[in-house]
């Protein structure tokens, strides 16, 4: 299982450039999370900001998480950038279709991401992971919950690679990777959880 280290829900990017200044040497992948103030309450920092890091990166790969209205109109922001996966939240989207084909033109990965509340209904396409949300998506503390594990069960049967994002501590890592998830991301405990594991 791959832990991939996330900047959180930053608002302000000097703090954004601050967390991947750290990450970056740690992972090669770091994922961005991109909110827009519709599907959760709050903004983060506007993505445009990460064309401005002031040093080079190289190696990492950005792993792009769009908590916006309609994440299709965002793909051309996250490939300016450099994205190498982009993860759109379904409960935005009007046509995932759209979604996969603008990001499989520009040969990003593709991700469909379901808050924890979400319902997995029949996934339909080439994605190439399926990113379950561990609690509620958005600014706030949220408590792990359970049920998603159920639900990497259900989309590992699927077939797709499964994505776990938000609660993830040492108290439930070992029950994401024993319900078969491929990848985990984690803010605050991350560096702990890769030398446990």
């Amino acid at each position: 299982m791959q832990i991939i280290p996330t900047t959180g829900l930053k608002k302000l990017f000097p703090e954004a450039e601050a967390e991947i200044q750290k990450l970056k040497e740690a992972s090669r992948w770091v994922q961005i999370d991109v909110c827009d103030g519709v599907f959760t309450t709050g903004r983060t920092f506007d993505l445009d900001l990460m064309g401005k890091l002031d040093f080079e990166t190289p190696n990492n790969l950005w792993d792009v998480h769009l908590m916006v209205k309609e994440p299709a109109t965002w793909v051309n922001k996250a490939i300016h950038i450099g994205a190498s996966r982009i993860i759109g939240q379904v409960e935005m989207m009007s046509d995932r279709s759209e979604f996969l084909e603008k990001i499989k033109n520009e040969g990003a990965e593709a991700g469909l991401a379901f808050d924890v509340d979400t319902a997995i209904d029949k996934i339909e396409g080439d994605w190439d992971m399926v990113l379950l949300m561990g609690r509620k998506a958005g600014f706030g503390y949220f408590e792990f919950e359970k049920k998603v594990l159920d639900k990497i069960k259900e989309v590992k049967d699927m077939g797709y690679i499964v994505g776990i994002d938000g609660g993830a501590d040492e108290k439930n890592i070992v029950a994401m990777e024993e319900a078969g998830a491929d990848i985990v991301y984690s803010e605050v405990n991350y560096w702990k959880l890769r030398n446990d594991r």
